[in-house]
């Protein structure tokens, strides 16, 4: 990887469980939207001799980091910085496998980077000198919880019985998912919070002023 360049385009993670609503938020006010679940692994890198991390319940464990490819995430995002443009995976969550790429280019505002294993990314890009802006996006469990399940049967993301399994294992595990972004550096804010802090990042083309 080459040096990050001094002036640069302003950095920001977004971090929260599954169904958070990330996803809105980056979509939004990123320019551009990075959307770092592209960089997931596909199911035919799972095998007998070299097997993805599993749940407890048989199925390949999409929620583990081990099933997420960070070093390619972060030199897609270092290349974006460097260069201005990079290549995305198309990533299938229905089918976990890749259907060719697609572009991602600065756009003269804030780099908004998420997805579920976005915690991994924070300490690589800091040990690379990028400046990087972590935020939490704090959201009752039960709420997440419920919007997830109607987002993924709607998109049909997986099987329904899949879908009820994880559901209710992420539910269970929402405290210690937003331990683990704390303790790497992320600061928790409320929704509305992050939604008023990226308004004001975006009308200044610049980073946020902090919470």
């Amino acid at each position: 990887m080459g040096v990050v360049p001094k002036q640069q385009t302003p950095v920001i993670l977004l971090g929260g469980a599954s169904g958070s609503g990330k996803s809105y938020l980056a979509q939004r006010f990123g320019r551009p939207h990075l959307e770092l679940d592209n960089f997931y692994r596909e199911i035919t890198e799972h095998s007998v001799a070299s097997p993805l991390p599993q749940t407890a319940y048989g199925e390949i464990d999409w929620d583990h980091p081990g099933t997420w490819n960070c070093d390619k995430a972060v030199d897609a995002m270092i290349e974006l910085l460097e260069s201005g443009q990079t290549q995305v995976p198309n990533y299938s969550i229905s089918t976990s496998s890749y259907d060719g790429t697609h572009g991602v280019g600065l756009d003269g505002g804030p780099l908004i980077a998420e997805g579920i294993f976005v915690g991994e990314i924070l300490r690589p890009l800091q040990r690379l000198g990028v400046p990087v802006h972590a935020y939490y996006i704090d959201v009752s469990a039960l709420a997440t919880a419920i919007r997830r399940f109607v987002r993924d049967v709607k998109e049909r993301r997986k099987p329904l019985a899949f879908l009820l399994k994880r559901g209710y294992a992420l539910f269970l595990a929402d405290k210690n998912i937003r331990a683990r972004h704390l303790a790497t550096g992320f600061i928790p804010m409320k929704k509305n919070e992050v939604k008023a802090l990226l308004a004001a990042a975006e009308s200044q083309g610049g980073s946020p002023a902090g919470p």
